[in-house]
């Protein structure tokens, strides 16, 4: 009996595998090579020539990421002067909830980096997302809004941003901010 019952199984795995086998030969008897193939291409906005932003003009809105805050202590720089020392004209350093919120978790070691965040030169971005986690917060603006320059070091957040068209990265190196990325009609030459 036990037998049977086992027969019975197979014969019926066999039949289901036979049915999905008849399925995918009909998917592919469907498909007609003189139709045209369809591929979906991301829109670019018009703002965009070439590689380069045309929406970005002074005065320069710049998201700063938490790390940025902390080396441009430890590199004894005023965000504000350098920045304006970067791109010869009036800067405005925005600041997201997400980005604010992480420096406060940072602790007390921080601190100094929090009473700069809270500068009133500082312009506060409120998030509407759910989460605190800085990093995807800053490429959603991004992506969103092509009228900001990211301030960061962080080389993953660099990476991902490089992904995003138009968008100029400040960065700092020999202990002064440079920009990739961005006209050289606009800021000051990389070195």
């Amino acid at each position: 009996m036990k037998f049977a019952a086992m027969k019975r199984m197979i014969n019926l795995k066999d039949h289901r595998i036979k049915e999905k086998d008849r399925a995918k030969a009909k998917e592919k008897k469907k498909k007609d090579p003189s139709e045209l193939k369809e591929r979906e291409v991301t829109k670019y906005p018009s703002c965009l020539f070439f590689q380069y932003n045309t929406q970005l003009g002074p005065p320069y809105h710049v998201l700063v990421d938490t790390n940025f805050i902390n080396f441009s202590i430890k590199a004894k720089l005023d965000i504000v002067q350098s920045m304006m020392d970067c791109l010869y004209a009036k800067c405005i350093p925005c600041i997201t909830d997400c980005v604010m919120a992480e420096i406060e978790k940072l602790g007390m070691k921080y601190r100094v980096a929090l009473r700069i965040a809270k500068d009133p030169r500082f312009e506060r971005l409120p998030c509407t997302h759910k989460g605190t986690y800085a990093d995807d917060c800053l490429v959603q603006r991004v992506t969103q809004h092509k009228c900001y320059i990211l301030a960061t070091v962080d080389r993953d957040l660099k990476r991902r941003i490089r992904k995003i068209p138009g968008v100029p990265i400040m960065y700092i190196s020999n202990h002064r901010y440079n920009i990739e990325r961005m006209p050289d009609d606009y800021g000051a030459p990389r070195f």
